[in-house]
């Protein structure tokens, strides 16, 4: 048996900054002078302060809106609150607002139909389909908000939940699978036994022909970027040589993995009387796109495929019309009766053990994503928001000024490219820079000199300390050091 075309899913270059605050701030500090080291950590500190002051109302309306519609408390707050219904839904709209600007900040982006497509059309460790029981959610939400904020790609179920992402990363397993290998062994069996009574066609060449169209169209997610884009190769069982020799050796599989993943949505009402106001967050930590149907809200519980079902169909017809034929002949041999529908039998018993195992693994990953993968929800997912906002503002700050205080005065091309460059050969990262909103905040500081030709260049490090000027968490700290 040959090994199958390779898949291989283009991701594009994240905007984050995959490097900790103080890891860039000691290895930049390390390379200056001795003199200017203590000045530099001064005006990293600044800067950190200033924007933290910046963001400081933004986050705390943001918060303060929430706390009416936390699925916990925000009841009875809104009870208090002796709002009318519009009034209600306009706080809410609000919020939302607020929340798709942090998002933005913090280089979360909205997931599509395309990177959907994308991400499920392999499996990984799920191997059953999962599906949401949309009648448990309220669609109401949302579809007011787009009405209002108009998005372009918004995925099909973008009126009851949606699916925020950043960062990528690659999740492997090495194991035996005796039980994936057997299970596609008898699969490829089965497939040349349909291909030689010519039903395989008939059951499989429309499904192959839809997903070979999705994948065909949907080879990548979201590129920014023509020429610069991240190559991961998806290596599944399905897609290996499957020798009786390499059942007994461990294999190692791959897949990409969402670093994080943000789940917004809303529960329907449970009775009309009483409507739900409740917003839920969920914030999950490094998942297989493959495995992407975890983190949906209000799934069903997963039963056996309609492939499956036909499997069972089929495998009965076939084997009826082979003993009517076999005992139509005035001899009929029993042990052929017998092997054949012991075949037949055997094959619907390992669909349906499949089946089993698949649900227990199901489970298991299920109790996984609930206490390994899920980070926060509610409250303290719009907290961690917050700071990785400040936190990446910081580091494009401190990253852009460092650049040009060392190597002088810059177009914004440039100064992008000298960015991504420190980024890879300092700590071997590699990040989209965002070089506007870089700029727009040194100029926010003051600290940002840009000459008749369009070219930047700062301030020297003293003076720029001068610029930012002594921030309130400086005098408070000495004040207690006092």
């Amino acid at each position: 048996m040959t090994k199958k075309k390779k898949e291989v899913i283009r991701l594009e270059r994240e905007s984050v900054i995959p490097i900790l605050k103080p890891r860039l701030i000691s290895a930049l500090a390390s390379r200056l002078d001795f003199s200017d080291r203590d000045e530099f950590l001064k005006f990293c500190q600044r800067v950190e302060y200033s924007i933290r002051a910046w963001y400081l109302l933004h986050f705390d309306d943001l918060l303060h809106l929430y706390s009416l519609f936390d699925p916990i408390h925000g009841a009875r707050k809104l009870e208090q609150q002796n709002l009318s219904p519009e009034e209600t839904d306009s706080l809410e709209q609000k919020f939302l607002g607020k929340l798709f600007q942090v998002m933005e900040k913090s280089n979360f982006k909205l997931t599509t139909d395309e990177e959907i497509a994308v991400a499920l059309s392999g499996q990984y460790r799920l191997n059953l389909p999962i599906s949401v029981d949309e009648s448990k959610l309220d669609t109401k939400l949302l579809t007011n908000y787009f009405m209002e904020n108009p998005h372009d790609n918004l995925p099909y179920f973008a009126d009851k939940y949606i699916i925020f992402r950043r960062g990528i990363g690659i999740d492997q397993m090495n194991d035996h699978f005796y039980r994936t290998k057997v299970n596609a062994i008898i699969k490829r069996i089965w497939m040349f036994f349909l291909n030689i009574l010519g039903l395989k066609r008939l059951l499989f060449e429309a499904s192959r022909s839809h997903q070979s169209q999705v994948f065909s169209k949907q080879i990548d997610i979201s590129t920014d970027s023509v020429d610069d884009g991240l190559y991961v190769e998806r290596i599944r069982v399905e897609n290996m040589s499957l020798g009786f020799s390499m059942l007994w050796n461990k294999i190692t599989i791959q897949e990409p993995t969402f670093d994080r993943i943000i789940v917004v949505y809303r529960p329907a009402s449970p009775n009309e009387e009483v409507e739900e106001r409740g917003i839920f967050l969920k914030h999950f930590k490094n998942i297989p796109m493959a495995d992407l149907e975890i983190v949906l809200p209000e799934k069903k519980s997963p039963g056996l495929t309609p492939m499956d079902w036909l499997t069972f169909l089929v495998s009965a017809a076939i084997g009826l019309v082979t003993v009517i034929g076999s005992l139509s002949v005035p001899k009929a041999d029993v042990k052929v009766i017998f092997a054949i529908l012991s075949a037949v039998g055997g094959y619907c018993v390992k669909t349906y053990l499949s089946f089993q195992g698949n649900l227990v693994s199901y489970q298991s990953l299920i109790t996984s994503c609930v206490y390994d993968k899920q980070l926060d929800s509610g409250r303290g997912t719009l907290l961690h928001l917050c700071d990785e906002v400040i936190q990446q503002e910081v580091k494009e700050v401190i990253i852009s000024f460092y650049i040009l205080m060392k190597q002088g005065r810059a177009t914004k091309q440039e100064l992008d490219m000298r960015c991504e460059e420190l980024i890879q050969v300092q700590f071997d990262q590699s990040c989209n820079f965002e070089v506007d909103d870089a700029v727009h905040k040194l100029e926010k500081l003051g600290i940002l000199i840009r000459d008749a030709d369009g070219a930047y260049s700062c301030v020297d490090l003293r003076s720029a300390n001068d610029i930012i000027g002594i921030t309130t968490e400086e005098i408070v700290n000495k004040a207690k050091e006092d």
